[in-house]
């Protein structure tokens, strides 16, 4: 079967590092809740270790949250602390960059889905799908886990590295019996 919106581009990453320092430091999962409090989101059932991320924007108003945003260039992230406490992570996202030719990077979070969980559907904003490109390495799952883009689904297993469109939309359900738990990766690509 030819899958469209998924790839995966490689198999056997070396994710344990990573793995066992997040472990280490299970009070890390709940340093930063912005994904999960953003009203209306669909990360409401995650757990989220932001690592890089745009500058986070505080608004009563629609008009003052443009105003602010206006400001900013919509596809700069920063590093956040997590980032610092885990190098770990960055060896990985690094190792990745050079495999897909990165010339920019952007977004980079840890997500975590517990058992019957869920990230509900829904497609990422059209130009920050189109600047970049999305990519999974995946740090723990299991059979039961079904990732969704568009009309295609497939199970990503654990040391995986997978690219997928995100323009489409798209959602996680966890019906394993363990948390599901991905390192996203955002890198604008020369390719």
């Amino acid at each position: 079967m030819s899958m469209e919106n998924f790839m995966c581009i490689a198999q056997g990453a070396d994710i344990t590092p990573l793995a066992l320092a997040i472990k280490r430091r299970p009070e890390i999962w709940k340093e930063d809740t912005y994904l999960r409090d953003y009203p209306q989101g669909p990360f409401g059932e995650i757990e989220s270790i932001m690592l890089r991320f745009p500058v986070k924007t505080v608004a009563e108003t629609e008009e003052e949250l443009q105003n602010a945003l206006s400001k900013y260039d919509q596809h700069e992230s920063i590093d956040y602390p997590a980032y610092k406490l885990l190098p770990e992570a960055k060896a990985l996202i690094m190792s990745l960059m050079a495999r897909v030719g990165g010339e920019r990077l952007g977004r980079c979070m840890i997500n975590k889905i517990k058992p019957g969980g869920k990230i509900f559907p829904h497609a990422d904003t059209p130009s920050h799908a189109e600047y970049y490109s999305r990519f999974h390495i995946v740090l723990q799952s299991a059979p039961g886990v079904v990732f969704r883009s568009g009309n295609e689904q497939v199970y990503m297993a654990i040391g995986e590295v997978w690219w997928f469109n995100n323009k489409l939309e798209h959602e996680v359900i966890n019906n394993s019996a363990i948390d599901r738990i991905h390192l996203i990766v955002d890198i604008r690509t020369s390719r």
